[in-house]
């Protein structure tokens, strides 16, 4: 078997190769990766910034529904999503010139 020198260039050009091709593949996940589907109550609560008690209310007035398998209970991320967007509160005041004479537009 022929043996053969490594020259520190060679180090170099493989190092910049391997380092090429760790950002395409970190690229590709990155591009990959989505939210989750499905959260647990620990992640729900972190992403609402919300203590426990406060989640399990929301669970019994039935703002949000969960499933639940043995102890373990799931929220799902695009309904905790559509929940956020559908209580949206728009809290500025109307524009003067779109108030009618007489009401406050409130």
């Amino acid at each position: 078997m022929p043996t053969s020198i490594i020259t520190t260039d060679d180090l170099r050009e493989f190092k910049t190769e391997l380092l090429e091709d760790l950002k395409k593949i970190l690229k590709e996940q990155g591009c990959q990766s989505e939210q989750k589907q499905w959260l647990k109550s620990a992640e729900v609560r972190k992403l609402l910034n919300i203590s426990p008690g406060t989640l399990q209310n929301l669970r019994v007035n039935g703002t949000l529904s969960f499933t639940r398998i043995g102890s373990i209970i799931f929220y799902n991320y695009n309904e905790i999503e559509k929940i956020i967007n559908g209580n949206q509160i728009n809290n500025q005041k109307p524009h003067p010139s779109n108030l009618q004479k007489g009401k406050s537009g409130l």
